[in-house]
């Protein structure tokens, strides 16, 4: 049997569910083949499910200084199964609301595992998908006049590292912890490694990270990665940078035990459990790339700025083709990859205006070049900083730790980057981003007015901060 759409999806994450609707928009039929659940890892093993658990050791942590505030709570304890019944409770209802916009813009879903087919009598061209269904009813075959390929990935481990889902474990294993262990290595302090680290010791474990760099956050700029460990540090996370780890030397029993390479010697460390974060890896197994021109460099598809693989009706959007691994990236992918199939001329993405969100305690969140990048590129910058220690409404929060900090062309004055730690800049990195977008400098982010008491006046004041001119410094 054989079905023919205007659009198949190979992928129901973020980024596949968000261009069959905007191909719905446009009139396309569209189809979804998805071996999981609708919404991808970001929906199920990712984003949200994280960031739920990310709030409840906000929350518990938060409550356990509450004399600081006034606020007398005895004898506060964590009830773990209810942390997770709560996690588990906003996925399952974010999941509902994707399955009604997939009944609303009429996108048909298959559940099963997909295959993209070489020339057959279905296609003279590569791209007609047979469907493997997950309840075991005969393969359907869907030809499309394009493809979209969102596969996504999975989380990338070190060769020696097994996954046991006991002792050594992923985030994909870590989200579903039935209790919490009193102790954890983590192997890599990038962006997951640094959010579970927040997480855990504002659960109260013992946390130990060990980062190859020599620094964490090593993608963020430098300033930001030197505050993120001083603060981390503070809050009792052990951090460990320069470490090779050396997977040969893993030992399991009562708990796990691992050797770094550090300064010059071999260091041992013990947890109750270890939690690898060393990066994600693109899906493109077992989905019939062998039967395409597609090329995959380094384990991505590539493509050219519209998304398009080496078979033009083809594209390739999110994780599976590398890049920023991010959620709201692969959704905007998938709106231009859709737009330009449909010949709506879309304008290619520019990655240097995608806001990157890091949610750690305390948050962090940057757009635009790093102090670094910039003078790479031969920039001559001014730099405004500002703390959070001079905002009235952090110290409202009791949270005045962390800085924003504007990069500018010093001959133009255009903004080049902006960074941020502290309280809830993730909700607050929006207005840099849409400052980019718009070639704003910082003189006129210092004039749009920011209304007191607010965290958001920090950006002001470092805008302000830039040309030696901030307030309340």
């Amino acid at each position: 049997m054989a079905e023919n759409y205007d659009l198949v999806i190979l992928g129901g994450g973020t980024g596949g569910y968000v261009a069959a609707i905007r191909a719905s928009q446009l009139g396309l039929s569209v189809a979804i083949v998805e071996k999981g659940k609708l919404g991808g890892t970001c929906l199920h093993r990712g984003c949200i499910p994280s960031k739920a658990l990310l709030r409840s050791a906000e929350v518990f942590a938060t409550a356990k200084k509450g004399e600081e505030f006034g606020v007398i709570a005895k004898d506060v304890a964590l009830n773990f199964e209810r942390v997770q019944q709560r996690k588990q409770g906003i996925v399952d209802q974010l999941h509902k609301g994707v399955q009604h916009l997939m009944k609303k813009g009429k996108i048909d879903v298959y559940e099963g595992h997909g295959r993209i087919l070489g020339p057959s009598i279905f296609s003279p061209m590569p791209g007609a998908v047979s469907v493997e269904y997950n309840n075991g009813d005969e393969n359907v075959i869907l030809v499309p006049k394009n493809l979209l390929v969102s596969t996504g990935s999975r989380p990338r481990t070190l060769p020696g590292l097994d996954i046991d889902g006991e002792l050594v474990l992923t985030s994909d294993e870590a989200l579903e912890l039935e209790e919490l262990p009193s102790s954890i290595i983590i192997v890599g302090g990038g962006v997951i490694g640094i959010e579970w680290a927040s997480m855990f010791i504002d659960f109260g474990l013992d946390v130990t990270v060990l980062e190859y760099a020599d620094r964490i956050v090593p993608t963020e700029d430098k300033e930001i990665s030197k505050e993120a460990t001083r603060i981390l540090k503070k809050k009792g996370v052990k951090i460990v940078t320069g470490a090779k780890v050396l997977p040969e030397t893993l030992e399991k029993g009562e708990e796990v035990t691992i050797k770094a390479e550090h300064k010059g010697e071999e260091k041992s460390f013990s947890a109750d459990k270890l939690l690898v974060s060393v990066g994600r890896q693109p899906n493109v197994e077992d989905i019939g790339l062998q039967n395409t021109e597609i090329q995959v460099e380094k384990g991505a598809i590539q493509t050219n700025e519209y998304y398009q693989t080496k078979d033009s009706h083809i594209y390739a959007i999110g994780d599976v083709i590398g890049g920023l691994q991010l959620a709201h990236v692969a959704s905007h992918e998938g709106i231009v990859a859709v737009e330009h199939m449909a010949d709506q001329n879309p304008h290619p993405i520019d990655y240097t205006m995608i806001s990157k969100c890091i949610y750690s305690n305390p948050e962090m969140a940057s757009v635009g070049l790093t102090e670094d990048e910039a003078k790479e590129q031969g920039y001559d910058i001014k730099i405004g900083k500002f703390s959070f220690k001079g905002i009235g409404k952090a110290l409202v929060y009791g949270q005045s730790d962390g800085f924003v900090k504007l990069i500018a062309d010093k001959e133009t004055n255009d903004l080049l980057g902006v960074h941020m730690i502290g309280p809830h800049v993730t909700d607050m990195i929006s207005e840099a981003g849409l400052a980019k977008v718009l070639d704003a400098t910082p003189w006129e982010i210092a004039h749009s007015v920011h209304p007191h008491p607010t965290l958001s006046e920090v950006i002001g004041e470092a805008a302000l901060a830039v040309d030696g001119k901030a307030i309340h410094n």
